[in-house]
């Protein structure tokens, strides 16, 4: 596999973190048959692979109609997910996204199953927020070539399906790992994200002053 699939597929692992979403799936879930659950996490995962397809086809196409370079986007995005990194690794969480405190979920055992949670907080923004599209535009705007911009999208797929099966398996995963082991794994995740970030801003620095780098 090509290394920079590679990267765009660890980058999008870290940065989507589905564990992070795990405790909010199950309170938007609670109560609901295991058929509803499976839809909520069907309609969330198929949300981030259109938002991922999306912004691979026409994020560079965004950034043109705005007046952006794709140096200077990178350079920006690169800083953004560096600082997503440090939080991380602090234990502070990803600040591009929400913190589950700031859902007020109510259970209610009367009303019925509804899936339109699904959208909109759990996949847009919980799983998949600023952080995670600049860097499908990042790495999108690198590519050329039919082949490579279906890689990227094919890396999407692969990491939305990785969603889908984490979320199936939320209980399990919350009883296994804990707060601690939570915790932990954003560290480690923050860490390798950090190294993500070097590189897009070294790519940005070069775009920008070809003639210093």
């Amino acid at each position: 596999m090509d290394t920079e699939i590679i990267k765009i597929i660890l980058a999008f692992v870290v940065l989507i973190n589905p564990f992070a979403a795990l405790t909010l799936f199950l309170d938007l879930t609670r109560g609901y048959s295991m058929i509803d659950r499976r839809k909520v996490a069907r309609i969330a995962c198929l949300t981030i692979f259109i938002t991922i397809s999306f912004f691979t086809v026409a994020g560079e196409v965004l950034l043109k109609a705005l007046g952006i370079s794709i140096g200077s986007f990178q350079l920006a995005g690169g800083i953004l997910v560096f600082l997503i990194a440090l939080n991380m690794m602090n234990g502070d969480g990803n600040p591009a996204k929400p913190d589950q405190e700031n859902f007020d979920v109510e259970y209610d055992k009367h009303a019925l199953p509804s899936t339109a949670s699904a959208v909109v907080p759990l996949a847009i923004p919980m799983m998949i927020g600023p952080g995670g599209i600049s860097t499908v535009i990042i790495y999108s705007s690198q590519v050329s070539g039919m082949l490579r911009v279906s890689a990227v999208i094919v890396a999407g797929f692969l990491i939305s399906l990785f969603c889908y099966l984490a979320l199936m398996a939320a209980g399990r995963i919350s009883r296994l790992l804990g707060d601690t082991g939570l915790n932990i794994m954003s560290r480690i995740m923050g860490m390798l994200l950090a190294a993500v970030s070097i590189e897009i801003i070294v790519n940005g620095l070069r775009t920008l002053f070809p003639n210093l780098i």
